[in-house]
């Protein structure tokens, strides 16, 4: 039994319906998935029945933006209630941040000569964790661009013409979202931080665990990573980072998580929840 735990739906910068994707976890005889949208929940509730529908697990998920030292990271939240009030108004704020920078974005798009419009992106996004992605594509469907990959050589990756930085929260406060709404704090793809220095800062901050199985880690990163779970007492925990087919060919079912681990996140997470529960207090007579 296997699991993937890193998975994208076009509720933020994928191309799969939570259904497609819940038919191709089937398909991959995957036993347990998560959806990790960057900055949103939405797709959940109907990941959820889906993958009822198709006897998979589902774990719910989303994936956050922090930074830490000047870093970039995304944490992975697993477990999450979708509907605690706090992170729901925190999610909203960064998708405004998200939907802020398309606008900068093509703002900057716009001063180099390509006459891109924001609307455009949005109707290629229609979600309102709208990336950089979308404005990809946006650009292959005006005729700016021959592909997604020319976009970014030449537009939006970082330090070119139309870059612009997300809007981040600390590490710290990411990790402590995490655990108020019920959920397990887990460092997605760790090698392409290019500091492991930061792992140590962050597991004082109360980190649970490493993502140290995906598409872009080789083995023996996998290996390192598995390693420095084991050292810091950190659950391990992989996927395959699908975005459906925005990124070439899809990647579920390429990274596959032995389900022992999946059973040590789902004790982790109702450990978690449980300590959130508050002691009942029998009245005094």
């Amino acid at each position: 039994m296997f699991a993937d735990l890193h998975l994208h739906t076009h509720f933020s910068d994928g191309t799969y319906t939570p259904e497609e994707l819940a038919g191709h976890a089937r398909r991959h005889g995957l036993a347990a998935v998560s959806l990790t949208d960057h900055d949103t929940v939405e797709g959940c509730a109907r990941a959820a029945a889906a993958c009822a529908q198709n006897q998979v697990e589902f774990i719910t998920g989303t994936e956050l933006t922090a930074e830490l030292a000047d870093y970039e990271l995304h944490l992975l939240g697993y477990g999450i209630d979708p509907q605690h009030p706090r992170l729901l108004c925190e999610l909203a704020r960064f998708q405004n941040g998200r939907q802020n920078r398309i606008h900068e974005m093509v703002a900057r798009l716009n001063a180099h000569r390509v006459p891109l419009m924001a609307e455009a992106v949005f109707r290629v996004a229609n979600c309102r964790s709208p990336g950089r992605p979308h404005v990809a594509r946006a650009l292959v469907q005006e005729g700016f661009c021959r592909t997604v990959d020319e976009a970014f050589e030449r537009f939006l990756k970082k330090h070119r013409p139309a870059w612009v930085p997300k809007v981040r929260m600390s590490a710290m406060d990411g990790i402590a979202l995490i655990h108020a709404a019920g959920g397990v704090a887990v460092m997605a793809h760790p090698a392409l931080n290019h500091n492991d220095g930061l792992i140590p800062i962050m597991v004082e901050a109360g980190l649970d665990g490493l993502e140290c199985w995906h598409t872009k880690h080789s083995p023996a990163a996998s290996e390192h990573y598995l390693a420095l779970a084991r050292q810091y007492h950190l659950l391990p925990t992989g996927g395959s980072d699908c975005h459906g087919l925005s990124k070439g060919r899809p990647l579920i079912g390429t990274v596959k998580l032995p389900f022992e681990h999946v059973a040590r996140l789902k004790e982790r997470i109702a450990e978690r929840r449980a300590a959130l529960v508050p002691p009942v207090t029998s009245a005094a007579h």
